[in-house]
Order: C-alpha cells, then sequence, then structure tokens
C-alpha cells in the first residue's frame, strides 16, 4: 500500500479482499512429503506486509520452502498476559479441472472470493493482516501485546510450522496465555432473530495409522489361503463400517443444550439422525463430535496380476473424542484383529478447553456488536488445527475466525472440497468483529 493509500484513510475493510485474493494465488499445496511448493513466498510476502507497518517480522524456516512468519505487537499494557493469532499458510492439494474458477486465481464472483484456502484459512490471515495493518496505520495499539504466527504445515499435523516452532523457538510466545485461530466464530442461522456463532473450544484427537497384513506369497492361478489382500480387505471394511458409540462430551452437550433452546427443542444425541437433520449446513461438522471415528483412505499391495503379494497395507484417518483414546485404540484392535499390524504415522492429542472468560466475553460483544441477533456457542472441532501444538505451551486456544454466512452456503463442505469459495461481506464483517474484540480483549 503506498503513502497516498495511507492518506486516504484505506481500511481493513478496504484491502481485505485483495490480501484475500493475493494469499490465494501463492500455491502452498501440503501434500505431506515436502513435494509441494512450500510456504516460503507466501510467509515472505506475509513479512512484507507486516514491515509496511513498521512490525519487525521474522522468517523461520524448518525445511527447505517450509517457513513461517512470526511477529510481536506491542500492547498498551506490557503488564498483562499476550494473545496469539495464529493461522497457516498451507492449504491441501486442488484439481483445477474439478473447479468452477482456478483454485489458485483468487477470483472474485457471485459474491465470493474463490479459490484453495479461501476458508481454509487464507480468509483468516487476510482478516487479521486487514486489522492489524489498519490499527498500525492509525496509530491504535491494542490493549495488550499480540503475538502473529503465519505457519507452515499444518495441513499435515503441523510438524515444519507450528510444532518446530514450539519445540525450538518457544520463546516467540512467552507470556501468551490464549489464543485465537480457524474453524470458528461462523455462523449458523437458526431465524432472523437467532444466529448462532460457533466458537470451537475443543478438538478430537488423531491418530493417522498404517494397517499391514502380511500373507504368503505365490502365483496367481493357486489356490490360496494365506491372502493378505483378502485379509486386510477384510479387516479394513469391518473398520469402515463400525459404529462408534456415542459418547457425549461437555462441549458437545454445551452445543446441544445452547442449540436446542434456540430451537425451541431438546436435542437427543443418542437420536443421532433425528439431530443431525436438524443442523442443515453444520450436520457434517457435528455428526462427527458425537463418537469416535475411523476411516480408511489408502490401500496398497501387489506389482502384478498374476503374483499374489506377500504383503498388503492400508491407511486409516482415525480420532479420538476427549478423554476417549484408550477406548479408541482398545476398539480398534478388536475390529481389526490379530493379524493386522497397527502403527501410528502421525498422532496428537484432543484438546478441551471450557467456554468462560474475558475473552470469550470479548467475542460474544463483538460479534452483537456487527450482528444484534448473534449469539457466541461452544462446539468441538472432528478434525484438528495448531493449536494441539501451543497447547504444550499451556495456551489455551479458541476457533474463531468471525463469518457471518448466508444461510444457503455449504460452509463445511468448504473445508477441503471443490469450489471453496468465501464471501466478500463475510470477510469484512470478519474485519470489524475482529477489530472489536481486539480492543475488548
Amino acid at each position: 500500500m503506498s503513502d497516498t493509500d495511507t492518506a486516504r484513510g484505506v481500511t481493513g475493510e478496504d484491502e481485505v479482499v485483495d490480501l484475500c485474493r493475493e494469499l490465494i494465488r501463492f500455491d502452498t499445496s501440503n501434500y505431506g512429503d515436502h513435494s509441494g511448493p512450500g510456504e516460503r513466498k507466501a510467509a515472505e510476502w506475509v513479512a512484507e506486509k507486516l514491515a509496511e507497518v513498521g512490525l519487525d517480522p521474522q522468517i523461520f524456516e524448518s525445511h527447505p520452502g517450509r517457513a513461517s512468519t512470526v511477529a510481536r505487537i506491542a500492547g498498551e499494557d506490557p503488564t498483562r498476559p499476550a494473545l496469539l493469532i495464529h493461522g497457516h499458510l498451507d492449504v491441501v492439494p486442488a484439481n483445477a479441472q474439478d473447479w468452477t474458477h482456478d483454485p489458485f486465481s483468487g477470483e472474485v464472483a457471485d459474491g465470493c472470493v474463490w479459490g484453495r484456502g479461501a476458508v481454509d484459512m487464507k480468509d483468516m490471515d487476510a482478516m487479521t493482516l486487514a486489522v492489524v495493518r489498519d490499527r498500525l496505520r492509525s496509530g491504535r495499539r491494542p490493549p495488550r501485546d499480540i503475538v502473529l504466527a503465519f505457519l507452515a504445515d499444518e495441513e499435515a499435523g503441523g510438524t515444519f510450522g507450528a510444532r518446530h516452532l514450539v519445540d525450538h523457538h518457544p520463546d516467540l510466545f512467552e507470556g501468551v496465555t490464549e489464543a485465537i485461530s480457524e474453524v470458528g466464530g461462523f455462523s449458523f442461522t437458526v431465524n432472523e432473530q437467532r444466529r448462532l456463532y460457533l466458537i470451537q473450544t475443543a478438538e478430537k484427537g488423531m491418530h493417522w495409522m498404517k494397517l499391514t497384513v502380511a500373507g504368503t506369497a505365490g502365483h496367481g492361478s493357486m489356490i490360496h489361503r494365506d491372502n493378505a489382500i483378502t485379509e486386510l480387505s477384510e479387516a479394513v471394511a469391518r473398520l469402515g463400517r463400525h459404529k462408534f458409540p456415542v459418547r457425549v462430551t461437555k462441549t458437545t452437550r454445551a452445543f446441544l443444550d445452547e442449540l436446542g433452546d434456540a430451537l425451541g427443542t431438546q436435542l437427543d444425541p443418542e437420536d443421532m439422525e433425528g439431530t443431525l437433520a436438524r443442523l442443515g449446513g453444520i450436520a457434517k461438522l457435528i455428526g462427527a463430535t458425537l463418537s469416535n471415528t475411523a476411516n480408511p483412505t489408502q490401500l496398497g499391495a501387489g506389482y502384478k496380476v498374476n503374483v499374489i503379494p506377500g504383503e498388503a497395507t492400508a491407511h486409516v484417518d482415525g480420532r479420538f473424542l476427549p478423554g476417549f483414546e484408550e477406548e479408541f485404540l482398545a476398539d480398534l484392535d478388536k475390529i481389526l484383529g490379530p493379524k493386522v499390524r497397527r502403527e501410528d504415522v502421525h498422532s496428537d492429542k484432543a484438546v478441551e478447553t471450557t467456554f468462560d472468560g474475558a475473552l470469550v466475553d470479548a467475542m460474544q460483544s463483538a460479534l452483537v456488536a456487527e450482528d444484534p441477533a448473534a449469539k457466541a456457542i461452544p462446539y468441538m472441532l472432528s478434525g484438528g488445527t495448531d493449536a494441539k501444538s501451543f497447547d504444550e505451551l499451556g495456551i489455551r486456544g479458541f476457533g474463531f475466525a468471525p463469518l457471518k454466512l448466508p444461510p444457503e452456503l455449504d460452509f463445511a463442505g468448504m473445508f477441503h472440497g471443490v469450489d471453496e469459495r468465501v464471501p466478500v461481506d463475510g470477510l469484512k464483517f470478519g474485519v470489524r468483529v475482529l477489530d472489536r474484540f481486539i480492543d475488548a480483549s
């Protein structure tokens, strides 16, 4: 932004769309094996945008191309605990042939910014940049120190992003006690008099695992009772079809109670189909928080049609509720049976915090100031975020990337989906809410 733009009083709302579009144009696809372009160019661009308004950002490269940008804003009261606002710069891959608009074009169409990362989570990155730049240009310091972290590798578990910084540079987060980030603060419209804004206060834990069955190799024409593919396929089918028991955590209980009050009915978690039928577009997000889950995602075996292989493998995305990891692992072993060897590819803990305190009050007040029909309620995320890494430092994490969404938008389907997009009005709403939130926090 030029001095002329600053003199004209360009605001965060004015530039948030362009910031989001520019971020989307950086292809930061994360394939989980360093084969992608990495986040370095995006991290450098973010650092430039922060430096333009007087900050001194640092870039940390954990592996060639895998870079994160961190900066600290001095608050008015340095004795208060600091707030962390973090977002990731990487995205899951996208096949352009499947999309209405090129996933790395950042095109604006039908009132939305389209592209990979539009909701996961370059929208929040852009809103954060827009708010910070506006405040610093106008000389509005936050009430307390704010640490900004734009991170690599979240889509593959954060090993080369948040986890690297927590393990090797914990001093960057000195004094931080609370954090906000993605997959929370979005609206669910009950009616025109009530919109619920779901604040993420808990995340399921993960066990990404490899399953292996050893058998006897042989000729494909022979009768064969020890076929590794057959044994593994049967085990994977049992696992894929298994219905884990409903387990209602304190977060999910609070969510169902709040939603039931808004709908004027009692929601029964044991009646999963009936409950989810009332949730519309957010059913995908909530349904997986009522139980542990294990979804087969990859199969591998063999090298020639007439050769029975000696080994077959599968990969499974397993997620467990807070407090139910041991039950989950025990269930897995019962379902898979003794012939299947299970090993973790990546695992991480579940996290859960309470929905109370001054930070929660600040979220509610900021939302109501921009949407009088707003009410903030807690919910659990079925996936995971970098909050797991920061929890290692005792930082209490919330998902709060505020967006007021059209009721008809399939927001849950945007995550890792085709034609990912975020409403322009939603981005501007988010800037206003975040700005108020910072003042109130």
